[in-house]
């Protein structure tokens, strides 16, 4: 006899497999590589094709320089979610796409999580080119690629926007906060025409370091799928 699985199990499998640490490891090839078309306006076409091609033609950037790729997006550039990191680690530099090594494996496992993936929503980083040694972007960086990160979210125009990591919050919210106490909190933020609630959460990367916050992101990951219920997207 099969028993019915209650709503309240089901979240719990699914929060214990988001937890499970075994899972950060797995080398398996994931399909996410393959590139997908979607069907967007010409202005939206336009203007995400002129942000690509001013970041790429700026001058005085040392990061493009050395770098492979210029890492401008992944996912479905019609979502209303947006994701937001720091810069491109090796692997994102190699495939010219964001979260591509092990804490995208982390990140994909975030969103199922809370019944999304990468044609669900839109991923980029505050910088677009990989810093050396995979550091820490510098002030100057940062504040380098702002406006151009400020222009991709007015661009996508997003109603949820999801901030990875202290970098990203620090860029887009205010240098003197940290996380800790921001995280898990709804902020109104304008960016151009674009009005948005913003979350922030722990980036991929910390909660592979910190595996025990992953308590606290699961919280965050239930407000982002209840805002995206209350909100029909």
């Amino acid at each position: 006899m099969i028993k019915k699985i209650n709503t309240k199990t089901i979240k719990l499998i699914k929060f214990y497999n988001f937890i499970n640490y075994n899972l950060i490891y797995n080398n398996k090839a994931i399909n996410r590589y393959k590139k997908d078309i979607f069907e967007i306006s010409e202005d939206k076409a336009r203007n995400l094709k002129t942000l690509k091609k001013t970041i790429i033609n700026q001058k005085n950037c040392n990061l493009k320089k050395q770098a492979k790729n210029i890492v401008f997006s992944d996912g479905n550039p019609k979502s209303k979610i947006m994701l937001i990191g720091e810069a491109p680690g090796a692997n994102e530099d190699q495939e010219g796409l964001p979260f591509v090594g092990r804490a995208g494996r982390l990140l994909d496992k975030m969103l199922a999580a809370i019944n999304l993936d990468r044609k669900k929503v839109y991923i980029s980083n505050i910088i677009n080119f990989r810093p050396p040694d995979n550091r820490r972007p510098t002030e100057e960086e940062i504040k380098q690629y702002l406006p151009f990160i400020s222009k991709h979210i007015e661009i996508i125009k997003p109603k949820i926007l999801v901030l990875l990591g202290s970098t990203a919050m620090n860029a887009l919210i205010g240098k003197d906060i940290v996380i800790s106490k921001m995280r898990g909190k709804w902020i109104e933020k304008q960016f151009g025409t674009c009005k948005t609630s913003v979350i922030i959460t722990f980036h991929p990367s910390f909660l592979m370091r910190q595996p025990a916050q992953k308590k606290m992101a699961w919280i965050d990951l239930k407000m982002i799928r209840d805002k995206k219920t209350k909100l029909k997207i």
